[in-house]
């Protein structure tokens, strides 16, 4: 295979402006609250496509109130990733949300497609601060008719995708 560099024809010879198709950094003063908001959560996107380019993949951060959860649902073919930044994360899974796990400040906690969940803040006084990355833009959320475990009767979880 030769390098004779034949993809310089795409670019007409024009250099790449890196500056501009590069790495970017997007400072935490600098995130887009600009996404609905719910009372005792303050949520907001990092990168998307209209921010920062991205064609894959969403990033952005959500606080969630003490004592908060979701109801049963899943992200149909989106894989997530959560970041505990500061409090404690409870995961609920399951056909009937019978498996249940918890993560502190610098857990990883994936979510493969289609599982069924419920994400709880496990702390009755104390805010939950997460880092939320998904493998796509679209806001999937698919509510499940699952009676949860633990009912989200005090706060209801809403961040970027569970609208």
């Amino acid at each position: 295979m030769s390098n004779d560099h034949g993809h310089d024809h795409d670019h007409h010879h024009e250099p790449v402006d890196w500056r501009e198709h590069g790495v970017k950094i997007i400072p935490s003063d600098a995130l887009d609250p600009n996404t609905a908001q719910t009372p005792g959560m303050n949520r907001a996107t990092a990168i998307n496509h209209a921010r920062a380019g991205a064609e894959k993949i969403w990033a952005g951060t959500v606080t969630i109130h003490a004592n908060a959860k979701t109801g049963a649902h899943h992200h149909g073919d989106l894989e997530s990733i959560i970041y505990v930044v500061k409090g404690k994360a409870r995961m609920r899974w399951g056909e009937n949300l019978e498996f249940v796990a918890e993560a502190g400040p610098g857990d990883f906690i994936y979510v493969p497609p289609f599982v069924p969940h419920q994400e709880i803040n496990a702390s009755r006084d104390e805010t939950l601060e997460c880092v939320l990355v998904r493998s796509g833009q679209e806001p999937v959320v698919v509510n499940l008719d699952i009676e949860p475990v633990e009912k989200p009767e005090e706060v209801l979880w809403k961040d970027p995708i569970h609208r």
